[in-house]
């Protein structure tokens, strides 16, 4: 599965790209808001794994982009965040994300487990 990580923490994207690319997982990098429209157009991923504090352009606003574009309003966005507020959670979800995990509460390996639940769904 095509996937792209977008994610300005660099440790965390490259570890986290690294457990996928092992699963098999054709993996790529964004790490801006910008790049992350850019590379969603012309990688075409059948996953994307958003951050929502983002240089640039804010992960809200690209997951907007995103599901008005008809090419990829179909692809599955599962955000990574920090933001752990109700708010921001049912903003995420309201706006099109599939799903919405607090980095500081889910270790890696159960956002990869997750991952390989919904890419096998």
């Amino acid at each position: 599965m095509k996937i792209l990580i977008v994610e300005d923490e660099e440790a965390l994207a490259v570890v986290l790209g690294e457990k996928l690319e092992k699963l098999e997982h054709d993996v790529k990098i964004a790490k801006d808001g910008e790049l992350a429209i850019t590379f969603a157009r012309s990688f075409k991923p059948e996953m994307i794994l958003l951050d929502l504090i983002l240089p640039k352009k804010d992960g809200f606003t690209v997951l907007k982009e995103l599901k008005i574009d008809p090419e990829l309003s179909g692809v599955p966005v599962i955000v990574l965040s920090n933001l752990g507020e109700d708010d921001n959670i049912k903003k995420a979800l309201s706006l099109g994300a599939k799903d919405y995990f607090v980095k500081s509460q889910h270790p890696i390996n159960e956002i990869v487990e997750k991952i390989e639940a919904i890419h096998v769904a």
